[in-house]
C-alpha cells in the first residue's frame, strides 16, 4: 500500500479486504505484514489536528503522564467521534490508570465503528479475564481468532479459558 486512502468508502474497502486475507493468511510473518498495513490505516485519521493529538498523546504516555495523555485522547474523540482508534487508544489509557469500567466503555465504542479491530478485541478479552468474567474473555478471543488466526497468545489464552470455562475433560 503505497499511499493512505483518500475517502471513508475507500478505507472500509481497502480494510475488508485486508481483513479477507488476515483470516486466511498461511502464515505467521503473511499475516504480520497484513497486520502492519491494516494497523497504518487505522491510525490515519484523515485529520492533521488529530493526528497532531495522537502524538502528543502518544508522547505523553511515554512518559508516563497518563492525565494528560488522557485530555489529548478526549479532544480526538470529540473531534473524530467516528474514529475507532481514537477510542482504541483512550481505553489503552483508562486501563493503565486501572479504570477498567471506562476503558471497557471505550473498547465497545471502537468495536461498534470497527468491529474487526483485533487490538480492541483483545484489550476487552484482557480486561474480562482480568476481572473474572471468563465466559466473556473466551467468547471474546474466538472472535478475535476468527479475525486474525495468529494473534500472538489468542489461541493459548481460548485454551485456558475454555478449561476454565468448561471444566476440564474427563
Amino acid at each position: 500500500m503505497d499511499r493512505l486512502p483518500t475517502t471513508a468508502d475507500e478505507k472500509s474497502r481497502l480494510l475488508s479486504d485486508l481483513y479477507a486475507h488476515l483470516a486466511t493468511a498461511d502464515t505467521p510473518d503473511a499475516a504480520k505484514k497484513i497486520q502492519a498495513t491494516i494497523e497504518r490505516l487505522w491510525s490515519h485519521s484523515g485529520s492533521d489536528t488529530v493526528s497532531l493529538l495522537m502524538q502528543r498523546a502518544s508522547k505523553a504516555l511515554g512518559a508516563k503522564d497518563h492525565d494528560q495523555a488522557l485530555k489529548f485522547m478526549d479532544y480526538v474523540v470529540q473531534l473524530a467521534p467516528d474514529y475507532a482508534e481514537g477510542f482504541n487508544r483512550r481505553a489503552y489509557i483508562h486501563f493503565a490508570r486501572n479504570d477498567m469500567a471506562s476503558a471497557v466503555g471505550d473498547l465497545r465504542r471502537a468495536l461498534a465503528l470497527e468491529p474487526n479491530h483485533f487490538r480492541a478485541l483483545d484489550g476487552l478479552a484482557q480486561i474480562w479475564r482480568q476481572t473474572g468474567n471468563a465466559k466473556g474473555a473466551l467468547s471474546v478471543v474466538k472472535q478475535l481468532l476468527e479475525i486474525h488466526p495468529y494473534w500472538e497468545g489468542a489461541a493459548r489464552m481460548a485454551e485456558e479459558l475454555a478449561r476454565e470455562v468448561e471444566g476440564q475433560g474427563i
